[in-house]
């Protein structure tokens, strides 16, 4: 946890006064029961009134600056440690928006989720506790036993030995609980996982009547998850009864070596109150401390998972060269590229050579799981070839800038994906200012200006999660107005006509040749009749390239194509 702090730097002066104030309550707080024997013993038993006031003034005093101390800390906790949870959350978003997508799929998305939400509340409560009550806890145990021994040496052996006890059950119970605390966030992932699953293929799940199933395998996963929380809380939970019976135990000891020695002189009455209450303090002091571990243990086990996303090397970092000699004839070159998405995993595309001019059309089709998607994700470079090279106006993807690169070209996904929000504020994702005309445009272009002006709010009509107030031909529709909104040089529509009737597939495509003629387009798709008038088509079959050309080139020299068509022909 402690190399996670560097993102608490800017609330240096929290974290440094905090501590200081709380230090200062607890100095009072030590005095308070000196002040109380002396109360005890020359006010009340020489029965002086005044001194009993004046006593009992100055710990009411001392007892307000302390609360005024508490509540300074308080307020300088809660802002530096909300302040670090935001900037920490801040920094991790961040870095997740610069893993390339094979570090994403390593990681997975429920454990990215667990890791900013629940992993930092814990990073965030444990700097609390940090700032408020490390420093004040053990100054309390330990200033309880300098004062033992300050009132009377034997006594103070009794409050001494307490604290090897109070060690010792510490040690064992952190070195047995910090291991399950990681199993626990483990089993949270995998939690979070499958509600995940159930919830977005709750359709699926119906369809296919497997509601009990799935109720079974969350109830398994769930049980477990509890299984481990509560064997690690039942371990947690003997820290406070075996330090509340060993510091009863040291009580019991005060008072009876306390009685004896008042009998013959050796302690004063006060003095035997203020040793119980400094057995007291040193009783709630290693309680807290107690629960401090706990809170630390869980901290650390959260802080590694933090960590490990923060220390991962991007592969793919952005270059920042300021000057790019593009070549704005060349288009979009693939030469000799193979690509695998592991280094132990087969290739899933090999030696693909191609060039797609500028302002043409291509088709891709073949076989599911061939690589269409696969390869058109190298030209944004959302992963890097294994062998060879693509180039985009003459520069290999690997020298231009990633954000560059990436404005040049729009993606309509395979799958659509809507945001939350209005259909204005997804339009906008392709393009930020874009005005009210442009958005009627895009949406006229990609087919989907009738059903938008027939909703009651238009451009302002609310999408919910996923677009899932909408058909699937409607959100394909809307992704590719979202896509085709700024007029990139580049537009890869991967399988996005599948949802659409062969009448508005035709329409759509071509409007998109009639508004955005000086927009390359790269159209993925199993549909013959989607691409047969690409100016090339690429056939990929398992990864390999077994066909390009025309659609007419293709049906003389591509058996594989001949089959795609003569399959479709015996559909129709």
């Amino acid at each position: 946890m402690i190399g996670l702090l560097k993102y608490a730097k800017n609330y240096r002066k929290q974290i440094i006064l905090g501590p200081f104030f709380k230090f200062l309550e607890a100095c009072f707080e030590l005095v308070l029961p000196l002040f109380m024997a002396r109360l005890v013993d020359q006010g009340i038993r020489n029965n002086d009134r005044a001194y009993v006031i004046q006593m009992a003034g100055w710990m009411l005093l001392m007892s307000i600056i302390g609360l005024i101390c508490v509540l300074i800390c308080q307020y300088y906790s809660s802002i530096a440690s909300q302040g670090f949870g935001t900037e920490l959350r801040n920094q991790l978003m961040k870095k997740i928006n610069q893993l390339s997508h094979a570090e994403l799929n390593s990681f997975g998305t429920d454990t990215l989720i667990t890791r900013m939400t629940n992993d930092i509340n814990q990073l965030q409560l444990a700097l609390a506790m940090l700032i408020r009550l490390v420093i004040r806890a053990p100054f309390l145990s330990i200033g309880s036993v300098i004062m033992a021994f300050y009132i009377n040496v034997q006594m103070g052996l009794i409050f001494l030995l307490m604290l090897p006890l109070f060690c010792l059950i510490l040690f064992v119970i952190i070195k047995t609980t910090v291991p399950l605390y990681k199993k626990v966030q483990e089993k949270l992932d995998l939690l979070n996982r499958q509600i995940s699953q159930n919830l977005s293929g709750v359709r699926v799940i119906r369809a296919f009547a497997r509601k009990k199933t799935e109720e079974t395998h969350v109830n398994k996963v769930s049980d477990d998850l509890s299984a481990t929380y509560i064997r690690v809380s039942n371990i947690s939970a003997l820290l406070t009864p075996a330090t509340t019976m060993i510091m009863n135990l040291g009580i019991i000891a005060v008072l009876y070596l306390g009685g004896i020695k008042v009998n013959i002189g050796g302690l004063e009455q006060g003095e035997v109150l203020a040793l119980i209450n400094y057995m007291n303090q040193m009783l709630l002091a290693l309680i807290v401390v107690s629960n401090l571990v706990i809170i630390f243990t869980r901290a650390s086990a959260s802080a590694s998972r933090v960590d490990e996303v923060l220390s991962v090397e991007p592969s793919i970092q952005a270059e920042h060269k300021e000057t790019l000699a593009e070549d704005q004839t060349q288009g979009i070159i693939f030469d000799k590229v193979s690509f695998r998405y592991q280094p132990t995993a087969g290739l899933t595309l090999t030696d693909i050579s191609l060039t797609i001019p500028k302002h043409s059309v291509l088709g891709i089709t073949g076989p599911t799981g061939g690589g269409k998607s696969t390869l058109t994700q190298l030209i944004p470079r959302f992963y890097d070839t294994s062998e060879g090279n693509v180039f985009v106006n003459g520069i290999n993807v690997r020298d231009w800038p990633l954000e560059k690169l990436r404005h040049k070209i729009a993606l309509a996904p395979q799958t659509a994906v809507l945001f939350t929000g209005t259909i204005r504020d997804n339009l906008q994702w392709g393009k930020e200012q874009a005005t009210d005309e442009e958005c009627w445009q895009a949406l006229e272009t990609a087919q989907c200006r009738d059903f938008v002006e027939n909703l009651s709010d238009g451009l302002d009509t609310q999408v919910y999660e996923n677009g899932k107030n909408f058909s699937g031909g409607q959100k394909q529709r809307l992704t590719i107005a979202r896509a085709l909104i700024h007029k990139p040089e580049l537009l890869i529509l991967d399988d996005s006509l599948s949802a659409l009737d062969y009448q508005t597939d035709l329409n759509l495509r071509t409007a998109l040749r009639r508004d955005l003629n000086e927009t390359t387009l790269i159209l993925i798709s199993q549909r013959i009749s989607s691409i047969e008038h690409a100016d090339q088509i690429l056939v990929l079959d398992s990864g390999k390239q077994v066909g390009l050309g025309t659609h007419q080139e293709l049906l003389r020299d591509s058996k594989a194509y001949q089959e795609i068509v003569a399959s479709q022909k015996e559909e129709n």
